[in-house]
């Protein structure tokens, strides 16, 4: 006999995704809130809820979408970071936890020296680092830059919803090429996995690859970037750059060529993994 209590579709839910996520019941929770326009707790809740067809199909079909792979932050559109919701969409990299990192130890930099207040963003996508800064230090100003329209589309509606887009701007651009003048800091998420392994990402066949690949080595925009900091990095100044857990040597020595004076680090994420390439002058 079918049963159509939402209780009955979170079991079945979670045996499916079984295996293939970590918190299955977690997700299948955040699916049903979604596609039922209610807060989780309203679905943890009321499992003795009945659902119509309408709902049904509308939960099966997105469940099956899920359990296929797609990432839940793009059935959803949104994704939490640093605290706050942001849109996300199938034109951005889904913000990743070890991104907050980065995060921080600008704060950490702009609290520490109130006259730096200029800032930009290179490969901003969903706007979640330019939109995190404006939202905590409240007197910045962000430029946040991408290739791509579709991502600056989204990055505007984030940073709308948290209304800081008075003090973001947002411009189209490859890199650092039309910007002119220095920057108190500098802050750059840009595509760093090495060609060879974006195929084998599972990611990849959901997250844009231009978002993903970093060329032959992973560094090719990573370097492009360095080699035009000399022009765009303030003195005193910090830059940030997250790279890849296994080019943490690699980074330094390519920021010690460009700047034998400045205080050179890679910090380490949560996990241990080199993570961040900073860049103090």
């Amino acid at each position: 006999m079918m049963t159509n209590d939402l209780g009955s579709w979170l079991k079945k839910a979670k045996s499916l995704l079984q295996g293939q996520s970590d918190t299955p019941l977690l997700e299948a929770q955040v699916l049903a809130a979604h596609i039922l326009q209610k807060p989780r707790s309203w679905v943890v809740s009321h499992t003795e809820c009945l659902l119509d067809p309408p709902q049904l199909q509308a939960l099966d079909e997105a469940l099956m979408h899920l359990s296929a792979g797609v990432p839940l932050p793009y059935l959803t559109g949104n994704q939490e970071f640093y605290g706050i919701p942001l849109e996300v969409s199938p034109a951005v990299l889904i913000p990743r936890p070890e991104t907050e990192l980065l995060v921080e130890t600008a704060l950490e930099y702009l609290r520490l020296n109130p006259s730096a207040r200029r800032v930009v963003d290179f490969g901003t996508g969903s706007g979640a680092i330019a939109i995190c800064i404006a939202m905590e230090i409240t007197d910045t100003s962000v430029i946040a830059v991408d290739i791509s329209p579709e991502a600056l589309r989204v990055a505007r509606n984030n940073a709308r919803r948290h209304q800081v887009d008075q003090r973001i701007s947002f411009l189209l651009a490859d890199l650092a090429d039309p910007l002119v003048g220095t920057f108190d800091l500098v802050t750059a998420n840009l595509p760093y996995i090495p060609s060879r392994d974006v195929r084998n990402l599972a990611v990849a066949k959901y997250e844009p690859v231009i978002a993903l690949d970093g060329g032959a080595d992973g560094l090719s925009l990573i370097t492009r970037l360095l080699h035009d900091l000399p022009r765009l990095l303030a003195t005193p100044g910090m830059a940030l750059f997250e790279i890849e857990y296994r080019q943490g040597e690699s980074a330094i020595q390519l920021a010690k060529a460009l700047f034998p004076m400045a205080r050179i680090e890679v910090h380490r994420d949560y996990a241990g993994n080199d993570r961040l390439l900073q860049i103090i002058t």
